[in-house]
């Protein structure tokens, strides 16, 4: 019975929807499974994003879904930092952290209600796909939250060295949903940083951003050095 029956994919491999990533995702290599996501309960839809999300599978358009090759950091069980050679994860969060926490306060001193009005929206529409089980799209509306964040602090500087290297900081912000019993996490912190927004509080504004970006690295078992 060859690889296909048994319900396994090997690396490069076309997948079918329907048995794979519906029911389960099982990675194989050289005999050795490497990643295995039981999926069946949240739909075709939410197994494509959750499967992209966590680098499984690579989604080629006009072509279909394929196995990704597995790192070497994947077949020893840790998550994969495409980055390495440049940055460590460890020190991307350290830099958004004094980044991020910093705009944060700048921005709760001049945010306007219309910007309140689409942070709202976005976490409100966050929660509803995370219920749903669409990783891909949290992360997406996780990114663009902090995105308007630092737009709305008016310190150009601090967006464009966040615009300029876009790639670095989304793939951070992927990397807590490889715990997606744990993704509700992520919901909770934008509400407690959007409630300091709303009330003009620089200060706790700045905390919670800052509370948010070292709990979401410790949920991917990432630890940083901080000041105070």
């Amino acid at each position: 019975m060859g690889d296909h029956d048994q319900g396994h994919a090997l690396a490069g491999q076309l997948l079918d929807h329907r048995q794979h990533l519906v029911d389960q995702l099982r990675v194989e290599r050289r005999g050795d499974l490497v990643a295995q996501q039981h999926l069946g309960r949240h739909g075709q839809g939410a197994g494509d994003g959750h499967a992209k999300a966590l680098g499984l599978v690579s989604v080629q358009a006009g072509k279909g879904v394929f196995v990704q090759e597995p790192t070497r950091a994947e077949v020893a069980g840790a998550f994969a930092w495409p980055f390495a050679a440049q940055v460590s994860a460890a020190d991307t969060f350290q830099l958004r952290f004094a980044l991020e926490g910093f705009a944060c306060g700048l921005a709760a001193g001049v945010m306007t209600a219309e910007v309140l009005d689409i942070l709202e929206d976005n976490v409100e529409q966050m929660r509803r796909e995370l219920r749903a089980g669409d990783f891909e799209q949290a992360n997406r509306l996780d990114f663009e939250f902090h995105q308007r964040i630092l737009a709305a602090s008016g310190n150009q500087a601090m967006f464009a060295l966040v615009t300029s290297g876009a790639e670095i900081f989304l793939e951070s912000q992927k990397l807590p949903f490889i715990r997606p019993e744990r993704a509700q996490e992520t919901w909770q912190e934008h509400r407690k940083i959007l409630k300091a927004l709303a009330r003009h509080a620089a200060g706790p504004a700045q905390k919670a951003m800052q509370q948010h970006i070292r709990s979401a690295a410790l949920r991917t078992g990432i630890a940083f050095i901080t000041l105070g």
